[in-house]
């Protein structure tokens, strides 16, 4: 069945004091594209959490995002007292010298000195890990979901265009006939008006106008075009990634469509055509989105 390149999945849950928000989203592209943001914490994992994404998603452009929100009173920043007094009183010292009163000021200053401040990095708690990845995985079913809810959709589509141009290839037989009928009497009148007194060989006339019929006959790209309809239609029902594949059969699909509109010779046929070709290009456009 068809599976659309869109998607979106989403889990969050709490961990160790953590509200952790998983985000993935998707979009159609020729290949798998992986962009992630992660906190500094786990870009360890990225290379872990590329190969999950590139193995449940296959093909699009994909937005990998973890968020995470501190519940408890914690933080990783931290205030280094003793560098925090001794720079206090470094300045209040200087300010009595210079007569500049010591107050709150002296404190903001101090606070920007360097290494007043200290960030303590944490370590990568294995336990933390193996439940965010278990969540990703979930995620994941979620976008895989939504693509295959997406697809059932495009597949409608998608393959409603197709039977179109299978039902329009036999709206052309009741013209083929006429246009042939058509084509053996123009031929006739043109020779008669060219006035040769009956200096005509029948035969000759019948075998160069076999040869001229053989090559606007259109029964192989009508035979080929219906093959490929029904190959479009067997690899649409496939399980698996079937985009690509079906974007070659419908360049086939269109080349007969040209190749029959190149050889129609009758206007209501070519109207057809036209027709075949609107509906091809509704399918190239949905082909875009399709894994």
């Amino acid at each position: 069945m068809i599976k659309s390149m869109t998607g979106f999945g989403k889990a969050e849950f709490e961990v160790n004091n953590k509200k952790f928000t998983i985000e993935i989203k998707s979009l159609n592209s020729k290949q798998i594209d992986i962009n992630t943001r992660t906190p500094a914490l786990y870009r360890e994992k990225d290379i872990v959490i590329r190969k999950a994404l590139s193995e449940k998603l296959e093909r699009g452009k994909v937005d990998f995002n973890i968020y995470v929100e501190n519940l408890g009173d914690e933080s990783n920043s931290k205030i280094n007292e003793p560098i925090l007094k001794g720079y206090f009183n470094h300045l209040s010292q200087i300010s009595s010298d210079l007569g500049l009163p010591v107050d709150h000021t002296t404190l903001q200053a101090s606070m920007r000195l360097p290494d007043v401040v200290k960030t303590e990095y944490e370590t990568l708690d294995e336990a933390e890990w193996e439940t965010i990845y278990a969540n990703i995985l979930s995620a994941l079913n979620d976008i895989n979901d939504f693509r295959a809810t997406e697809g059932q959709a495009l597949q409608a589509d998608i393959v409603g265009n197709v039977k179109a141009i299978n039902q329009l290839l036999t709206d052309i037989e009741p013209f083929e006939k006429l246009r042939i009928e058509a084509l053996k009497v123009r031929l006739a009148d043109n020779l008669e008006s060219l006035k040769l007194n009956g200096n005509v060989d029948e035969n000759r006339f019948e075998q160069e106008l076999i040869f001229y019929l053989e090559k606007l006959d259109i029964n192989e790209e009508k035979v080929r075009l219906a093959n490929h309809c029904e190959y479009f239609f067997e690899t649409a029902n496939q399980n698996g990634s079937s985009g690509k594949k079906l974007g070659f059969i419908s360049q086939e699909i269109g080349r007969e469509i040209n190749t029959i509109g190149s050889k129609a010779n009758n206007s209501e046929i070519q109207r057809i055509v036209v027709q075949m070709k609107d509906h091809l290009e509704r399918v190239k456009e949905q082909l875009l989105n399709v894994l």
